[in-house]
C-alpha cells in the first residue's frame, strides 16, 4: 500500500531524514516511536507530500507521487490526523466532517451528513455533531478529527502524534477510539509516544533516531528483545 525508497529531507542544510525505506502492506498498522526531533512527524508529511522530499520515492497504491499527481493520489488514498485537531472553530462538528466529502469527492449533502453520523456514532460523539469545536474538550476535538478522516473512507489514514496535545485524562479516550480503529481493514502509520498503544496495536514498529531508521520489528521482538543500543537506551529511559 505504500512504499518509501531512499527518501531523504533537507531543511536548509539540515539533513532530517537521511535514506529511509520502508514498506507498509494494506491493512498493516506501522507505529513509528522515537526521541524528538528525530524525524518521525517529517517522514509522515513527506509520505502525503504535505513536505516535498527532497531526494527519493514515495509510493502509494503502487502509483509513484510527484508535484504533478501528489494531490489527486492522496485525495483518493490518505487521510491525516494532526496534533492541533485542525478544525474549523466557525463550523459545527457536522460541518466539519461534511465539507470534505461535499467539496472533494462530489457527495451530496444529504449523504455526507449520513455519513458523518455515522462516523460520529463510532467514535462517540453522535451527540456533539451540531456543537461547536471551542465547546468541546481537546479529547472530544481530536474524536472529531479522527471521525473527519474516517469520513472520506480512504485506504489509508496517518496520525501525527495526535495525543501529544492532549492533558493526561483525555489521552485515553483518543486511544481507545484508535484501538478500535486498528482492527478493521484500514492501513495505519501512527507516530506517538503512546509505547502501551504501540504494543497493542502494532503489526511494526520502527524506531528513529536522528533522521534514520535505528531498528524495525514486530512488537514482541522490538519492545522484548531490541538489538540495537540506541533503541535500549532509548526503551529503558521510556518504559520506566
Amino acid at each position: 500500500m505504500i512504499r518509501v525508497r531512499n527518501l531523504n529531507k533537507y531543511f536548509g542544510k539540515a539533513h532530517v531524514l537521511k535514506d529511509i525505506s520502508i514498506e507498509v502492506q494494506e491493512g498493516e498498522k506501522l507505529v513509528i516511536i522515537g526521541p524528538s526531533g528525530s524525524g518521525k512527524s517529517t517522514l509522515i508529511r513527506c509520505i502525503n507530500h504535505l513536505e516535498e522530499p527532497s531526494s527519493g520515492e514515495v509510493y502509494i497504491g503502487g502509483e509513484l507521487v510527484t508535484k504533478r499527481n501528489r494531490c489527486e493520489v492522496n485525495r483518493k488514498n490518505t487521510a491525516m490526523v494532526f496534533q492541533q485537531f485542525n478544525l474549523y472553530p466557525h463550523m459545527s462538528v457536522v460541518k466539519n466532517l461534511t465539507l470534505a466529502p461535499r467539496k472533494l469527492q462530489g457527495i451530496s449533502k444529504e449523504e455526507s451528513k449520513k455519513l458523518a453520523m455515522y462516523y460520529l456514532e463510532k467514535v462517540g460523539l453522535a451527540d456533539k455533531a451540531n456543537a461547536y469545536p471551542q465547546n468541546l474538550s481537546g479529547g472530544q476535538q481530536q474524536r472529531v478529527a479522527i471521525a473527519r478522516a474516517l469520513v472520506t473512507k480512504q485506504k489509508i489514514i496517518l496520525f501525527d502524534e495526535p495525543t501529544s496535545a492532549l492533558d493526561p485524562e483525555m489521552v485515553q479516550e483518543v486511544l481507545d477510539v484508535m484501538i478500535n480503529l486498528s482492527k478493521e481493514n484500514i492501513t495505519m502509520i501512527c507516530v506517538t509516544h503512546e509505547m502501551g498503544f504501540a504494543k497493542q496495536v502494532a503489526d511494526k514498529v520502527i524506531f528513529m533516531d536522528d533522521g534514520r531508521i535505528v531498528e524495525a520489528g514486530n512488537p514482541e521482538q522490538f519492545f522484548d528483545n531490541p538489538e540495537n543500543e540506541r533503541t535500549k537506551l532509548f526503551l529503558s529511559k521510556i518504559l520506566r
